[in-house]
């Protein structure tokens, strides 16, 4: 006889909701791809050259994002169980978690340069072989060592989040593939992270259950190790227009990086919106689970029922975000990435404030009203994940692409540490407010770009 989780039937609920919102989701938008794809089939322009190019690039996305997926569900799957590891071992958690990001800010400024001068493909082989060394670091119960192994980590994570997008777009390119198509990739990329999301808190739980808490990030050793066996086979490229990467010293990328952004407005601010939006989006994270507690929902929190609710609620997010975007399009074709991104973060705005207002009047009736906020701004991240990775790449020069995420890295960690010093000092109301603000912030910021006309040069 099949046994049932014991959950609440308020988690029950959710779960079943969100997975039938899925379902339908699905439905719907292969409906729609199969009525422009039908459509545009029988378009004139769609010569056999193009539908050439068409296979050449969907060979090469599947290239991508099978070693991002194996990245992002070994990433996801070490987030799960860090915190309950340490806590096995003893030692001062917060210690090791600080030491992480300020090892992040530290060397974010550098590490894109050295990404741009020494090849992305280098790079990303590079964060595997760190991402062994840590995780087998993590077999130590000494403090010191682990210390170093969160070094490390914000060495890492860095190059997670620079090296693996700079050698997808700028390859993209060197392939001849229209700009327009990388907002497919992202998308597609968008909605295997929050799949990645799901399977890894179930993957990492059966790890944990036979082999102890070490086990989840002894599984990640073999999946980072089999990425890196993925990525021998790619093709290298460079932050230089020659691509021979020989042209600048590795000084003058990191002052270039540096000079470009501040020279052009539209570069710090797709940074500050990112650091903005995601700021905002990690507050969010350490707060969902005390807010959810403070309520006293009947039968608990069961929080691994919830996560598995708000990931697949991304992964609707980023399902919804390319006929959104088809949508947006109509109204303008130049802006249509801008304007997407300007009513995303506007929603994700409103979807923390009603939270706050809640809180605010201290209702204990308001579950079902904080719970669905709570899923619409994880739609709202699994639709602005693709649009500022496009955004990223439309205003964003390829020869310094690595070099500029990772200075947009810089006030992300600034934003990420103040939204996490808010959550110790604040109301919840008011933490709530201040990310409700932040999603605003970036939507001005983001729709002022609009009124500068202005595009990267390459």
């Amino acid at each position: 006889m099949i046994e049932f989780p014991d959950w609440p039937q308020w988690a029950m609920r959710l779960m079943l909701t969100m997975g039938a919102i899925l379902m339908i989701t699905l439905g719907f938008t292969s409906i729609s791809s199969s009525v422009i794809s039908e459509g545009s089939s029988n378009e004139k322009g769609d010569s056999e050259k193009e539908q050439g190019l068409r296979k050449e690039y969907g060979r090469f996305r599947s290239e991508y994002m099978v070693v991002y997926l194996i990245i992002m569900l070994a990433d996801w799957m070490q987030g799960t169980h860090m915190y309950t590891l340490y806590l096995s071992y003893g030692v001062n958690v917060a210690a090791l978690f600080l030491t992480g990001f300020l090892s992040g800010a530290i060397f974010a400024p550098f590490l894109g340069s050295a990404v741009d001068k020494f090849g992305r493909k280098k790079s990303c082989c590079v964060y595997c072989i760190l991402e062994i060394i840590i995780n087998t670091l993590e077999h130590s119960t000494n403090f010191e060592i682990l210390l170093f192994g969160r070094v490390l980590g914000g060495i890492s994570t860095n190059l997670l989040f620079s090296a693996f997008e700079s050698w997808m777009t700028t390859e993209h390119r060197k392939r001849g593939f229209p700009d327009e198509w990388l907002s497919s990739t992202y998308s597609v990329g968008s909605v295997g992270n929050g799949v990645m999301a799901i399977l890894a808190g179930v993957i990492a739980q059966l790890f944990e259950d036979r082999l102890g808490p070490i086990g989840p990030f002894q599984a990640v050793i073999v999946l980072t190790a089999l990425a890196l066996l993925l990525i021998l086979r790619w093709e290298e490229n460079y932050g230089e227009s020659s691509n021979n990467g020989a042209n600048t010293s590795l000084r003058a990328q990191f002052y270039q990086g540096w000079a470009t952004t501040y020279s052009d407005s539209n570069i710090w601010k797709i940074g500050l919106t990112q650091a903005l939006s995601e700021g905002a989006m990690y507050t969010f994270v350490f707060m969902w689970v005390p807010t959810l507690l403070s309520l006293s929902p009947p039968g608990g929190v069961p929080t691994g029922c919830v996560f598995s609710a708000m990931m697949t609620a991304i992964t609707i997010g980023g399902i919804l975000f390319t006929p959104f975007h088809e949508q947006i399009s109509k109204i303008s074709t130049k802006y249509s990435m801008e304007l997407s991104a300007t009513f995303i973060y506007t929603l994700a705005s409103i979807s923390m404030a009603v939270p706050a207002y809640c809180l605010l009047r201290d209702d204990v009736d308001s579950l079902s009203a904080i719970l669905t906020c709570f899923m619409v701004v994880e739609v709202c991240v699994g639709m602005f994940n693709p649009a500022a990775g496009t955004l990223r790449s439309k205003y964003v020069p390829d020869a310094l692409n690595g070099a500029i995420l990772n200075i947009f890295r810089l006030p992300l960690n600034a934003a990420v540490v103040t939204g996490t010093y808010a959550t110790d000092v604040l109301e919840a109301y008011q933490v709530f407010l201040l990310v409700s603000f932040g999603f605003m912030s970036a939507a001005i910021v983001q729709a002022s770009i609009i009124s500068t006309g202005k595009v990267k040069k390459e």
